[in-house]
């Protein structure tokens, strides 16, 4: 979609968003990002205050804007969060949003997985034109996780988790491409190039800083556990593929 008004980004200033500002910036747009803190702005990007979850400053935030695209995301409340800027988004005329969600939210049994889910369908249902983009686990979670793993004395390697951790940057790219072009609905989701079991993840961390540690395989019980070893989390079929692999990553970010 062309136009010339800004694009408001939420949860501009996180991982995915420094990625994406700049490749906004790059195709000639103005962006908005919504932070909790205050920022100056700078060329080409204005900060506006403001809090989804609490529903304060957001139609402030959307003055003037045509297309959001709406990245903020927490451990809980993203449901609530967006339904709150779907209802300012609706008064404000806003006409398009584009949503970065999960692998994941219609068949894990998690409260995060579940609020995924309800952000979507509060996106979907809003009779704005939309985009949903459902991604994997970011490489850079998944080195945030793995890196406190190995601080152990003995790594916890649960059993039958898999994953397909995908480069930020490249769903970051993905992202711009839709958010400038037309609603979408829902689009196959996007994926690292590999599946690798959690107990391959650590031994690639722990190979790249030259460390060994003693593996205790573990069985994670319940409903999660027999979700994840039925893969519900992964996206095997008609997904688009990232090209840069979890070892492409740790050599440039640890090795």
């Amino acid at each position: 979609m062309t136009s010339t008004s800004p694009i408001l980004v939420t949860g501009g200033t996180g991982t995915l968003g420094g990625h994406v500002v700049p490749l906004l910036r790059a195709e000639g747009r103005d962006v908005r990002v919504l932070t909790r803190q205050k920022r100056p702005s700078v060329d080409g990007v204005e900060y506006v205050t403001a809090d989804l979850l609490k529903d304060e400053g957001i139609e402030a935030a959307l003055d003037g804007v045509e297309t959001v695209l709406h990245l903020a995301g927490g451990a809980k409340g993203d449901d609530e969060a967006t339904r709150n800027l779907v209802r300012a988004a609706q008064r404000a005329g806003v006409r398009y949003l584009v949503y970065i969600s999960v692998i994941g939210t219609d068949t894990m049994p998690l409260a995060y997985f579940r609020s995924k889910l309800g952000a979507e369908r509060a996106i979907a249902e809003s009779g704005i034109p939309y985009t949903t983009l459902r991604a994997a686990q970011f490489h850079d979670l998944t080195l945030t996780v793995v890196s406190k793993m190995a601080k152990l004395p003995v790594v916890p390697c649960p059993g039958g988790l898999r994953f397909q951790p995908v480069d930020s940057r490249e769903v970051a790219s993905r992202l711009v491409e839709l958010t400038l072009g037309d609603p979408a609905g829902l689009v196959p989701d996007l994926t690292g190039p590999k599946v690798y079991a959690m107990a391959d993840l650590a031994r690639g961390y722990l190979a790249a800083r030259g460390r060994r540690r003693p593996m205790l395989p573990i069985r994670l019980p319940g409903k999660t556990g027999r979700a994840y070893r039925a893969g519900e989390n992964l996206s095997l079929d008609r997904a688009t593929v990232g090209s840069r692999t979890w070892e492409a990553f740790l050599s440039e970010r640890v090795g």
